[in-house]
């Protein structure tokens, strides 16, 4: 489980590509290293991976086929960074909200308005069967970083971000067209669907 309060970013320093399948190799500071043990879970870009091996900074992942195709992780090169996130420990704060690190679907980047001290960002999902999850001032998780919903409009929804989110992650490198990934608030996907199901049933 996770909080959403990322860490920090990794750069990737290489990637082995199989059939379906990739091994993915991030460099790690000491701080994020600490206790870490292969078998341990870390959020890349808010997915759930295991570790599989580590090799002094370098941290290594298996990522399959159904990560890959449903999350912006298959997209991503040598080079590239990723948010980190380590999975909570009991005890720690929560400081976002609840998270699995498993991934929804991904959303576009459609608009973004810049303001002093602030930046809000638009995100376009890929069908409005998604958008029954995304309410207004609800949760979501956006690559991993817990966030608050904005506003929302037909297909897209927006956040808000203050300087130390834009600093600490990847969001703040967002351009437009961009691939996120989307995490939804849990306990709204079951309360909707619960509602839902009870519609349905009473024929409404």
């Amino acid at each position: 489980m996770f909080t959403g309060i990322v860490q920090g970013v990794a750069q990737i320093q290489a990637i082995k590509k199989s059939d379906h399948f990739r091994t993915q190799t991030i460099k790690l500071p000491p701080a994020m290293r600490q206790g870490l043990q292969v078998g341990a879970s870390v959020a890349n870009n808010g997915v759930c991976l295991t570790v599989t091996q580590i090799d002094g900074d370098l941290v290594s992942f298996d990522i399959m086929q159904e990560t890959l195709r449903i999350t912006n992780l298959g997209s991503l090169e040598v080079g590239d960074f990723v948010n980190i996130e380590r999975a909570m420990q009991m005890g720690d704060e929560i400081g976002g909200h609840i998270l699995s690190g498993h991934v929804y679907c991904t959303a576009s980047v459609s608009h973004i308005i810049e303001t002093e001290n602030n930046r809000q960002v638009w995100f376009k999902l890929p069908n409005k069967d998604v958008m029954k999850y995304i309410l207004t001032k609800g949760f979501i998780a956006i690559d991993g970083i817990s966030l608050t919903i904005g506003e929302v409009k037909e297909d897209e929804f927006c956040v808000n971000l203050i300087p130390e989110t834009l600093h600490r992650t990847l969001i703040g490198k967002r351009q437009i067209g961009d691939l996120v990934n989307i995490e939804i608030d849990p306990q709204t996907q079951a309360i909707v669907d619960t509602v839902e199901r009870y519609l349905q049933g009473r024929g409404l």
